[in-house]
This record gives structure tokens, C-alpha cells and sequence, in this order.
């Protein structure tokens, strides 16, 4: 029976590449990738009204090697939560943005920041990141990292001071409080080299200020944030930047027509390593090399 003596196999190699889903779509690996880094950001909360609380960032998973299929993947990405207008209501949260069907990363939306009604006190609503508390005595944040992952996803925001709202959180810190007239700044964003350099992103809305006793909106947090409202604008909260899950800027006061920032949108990142392939098949041409060198023998 014929054999091969000293087997030499062929050796295939395939560079990095990194793909980036700003919006929704299918991933479909190459062919010799069985993992991939993967960054999965969800939409950032929207500000509230009139006083209200920043948004929280959208949740914030980077996973290393995490296996993936050949079969094509399919990709969410999350948009942000609306900023609420004249009536009497919280920012909307953002949108998940998810990465696979089967065992998905899947990263929740921010909460939206809170609305009082009244004067009352009112919490900002719970998320990946959680949104800011309402102008009001007694107004906490939302809860961050919700529902619960581990390393954790986000933070809480800030709560609110007497006449200012709260901040939203970010994927590096919880939302920063405000004091009696200022809103709170934005939590920190979280950096990531998954593309090369680090980019910061998934950032805190920042809470609205209290204008007429001459204080100012919370600075949008590192990473897209938007700022809260202030003196001027006027008195609307920013927007999240898009693509960045950043929570966006609740609004000052006064004016029914005063609007909290809309949060931004998530982003899904996807860097496949440079991977290298061998087989040991054998094609005619090899066969008739080895013949003449000896080593194929019956």
C-alpha cells in the first residue's frame, strides 16, 4: 500500500479584522476565526423635562475569545431612548443591543432620567447604566447594571438636589449628584483599544440645573454624554452622541416646551485575530515531488 514519508503540511494564514455595526446587521466570521474580541454597547436612557434627571449610559460588555460560529451571527444595535417633552414624564430608556442568538451578549438599555410631577420626589429609572433623580427633596437614582452581569455592565446614577435633577451613570462610574441649584455631571464612560487606540464611550446624561437661582446643567459624562440644560438653549437637554450608548442631558427650567436630550445609540465592534490554518492533504503535484525524492514507497 502506498504511503508518505515525512509528511509536510500546507499552511494557510488570515490577518486581524475588526468589523463595526453602527446599526443593525449579520456578522458572518472568516473562515478560520473560531473566536473574537467583542464589544457590545446598548442605547443611552433619555433625559427628562423640566428639571428632569440625565439618562443613563447603555450598557457596556467587552468579552474576550468568546467563541463564535461559522454560520452567520445575527447583530441588534440598540437605539436610545426618546429625552421627554412637556408632559409629565420620564426619559425613555434606551434599546438592547445584542450580539448572537444562541448564548448572546446581550447589553440592556439605559434608563431614562426621572420626571417630577408636583414637586415629588421621583427615581430615575433602572438600566444598564441608571438614570438621574428629579429636582426634588428624596429623589434617588436608578440602579445601574440591570439586570445583573458579571464584571457589571454599568452604574447607578446621581441623585438630585433641591432644585436640581440628578445625572445619569456611566459604564465607569455611577452619576454624580447635584447640589441645591447645579445639576450633577454625567458618570464616566469606559475606554476601549478593541479598534487600536482607546476610545471612551457609554458616558452619562447629565442632570438639569436650576437657572433662576443661577445655576448651570451637569456636564454630559466622558464617552458621549449629553449636558444637562441650563441658562440659555433654552434650557433643553443635549443629546448622547450616537454610536456611543451615551446617556443624554436632562432639561432646565422654565417653559413647557423645555426637552430632555435623546440618548444616543449603542454600537457592536468585532475583532477577529489573525488566526493560521494547516492541513495534511495531499494534491497529485505533491505526490509526484515525493516520488522522485524517494520518499513514497509501496
Amino acid at each position: 500500500m502506498p504511503r508518505l514519508i515525512g509528511a509536510v503540511q500546507t499552511v494557510t494564514t488570515q490577518a486581524e479584522q475588526i468589523t463595526t455595526f453602527n446599526s443593525t446587521g449579520t456578522f458572518t466570521a472568516q473562515p478560520l476565526s473560531v473566536q473574537a474580541d467583542i464589544l457590545v454597547i446598548a442605547g443611552g436612557g433619555g433625559g427628562a423635562a423640566r428639571l428632569g434627571g440625565g439618562g443613563g449610559a447603555g450598557g457596556y460588555r467587552e468579552i474576550s475569545n468568546h467563541p463564535i460560529p461559522t454560520s452567520p451571527v445575527p447583530v441588534t444595535v440598540g437605539g436610545g431612548g426618546a429625552g421627554s417633552g412637556p408632559a409629565d414624564a420620564p426619559g425613555a430608556s434606551g434599546n438592547n443591543s445584542v450580539f448572537g442568538a444562541t448564548s448572546p451578549i446581550t447589553s440592556a438599555g439605559g434608563g431614562g432620567g426621572a420626571r417630577t410631577t408636583g414637586g415629588a420626589p421621583a427615581n430615575g429609572i433602572a438600566g444598564g447604566s441608571g438614570g438621574g433623580g428629579a429636582q426634588a427633596i428624596d429623589s434617588f437614582a436608578g440602579a445601574g447594571n440591570t439586570p445583573p452581569t458579571s464584571p457589571p455592565q454599568g452604574n447607578p446614577g446621581g441623585a438630585s438636589g433641591a432644585t436640581a435633577a440628578g445625572s445619569g451613570g456611566g459604564a465607569g462610574s455611577a452619576g454624580f449628584a447635584a447640589d441645591p441649584i447645579n445639576g450633577g455631571a454625567g458618570g464616566n464612560g469606559a475606554a476601549s483599544s478593541i479598534t487600536g487606540s482607546p476610545v471612551t464611550r457609554a458616558g452619562g446624561g447629565g442632570g438639569g440645573g436650576y437657572p433662576g437661582g443661577g445655576g448651570t446643567g451637569g456636564a454630559g459624562g466622558p464617552g458621549g454624554g449629553g449636558a444637562g440644560g441650563g441658562p440659555g438653549n433654552p434650557g433643553a437637554g443635549f443629546d448622547g452622541t450616537a454610536n456611543t450608548g451615551g446617556g443624554g442631558g436632562g432639561a432646565s427650567f422654565p417653559g413647557t416646551d423645555v426637552l430632555g436630550g435623546d440618548g444616543g445609540s449603542g454600537i457592536v465592534i468585532v475583532k477577529e485575530p489573525e488566526a493560521i490554518g494547516a492541513s495534511s492533504v495531499w494534491d497529485l503535484r505533491q505526490v509526484f515531488r515525493q516520488v522522485k525524492a524517494g520518499d513514497w514507497t509501496n
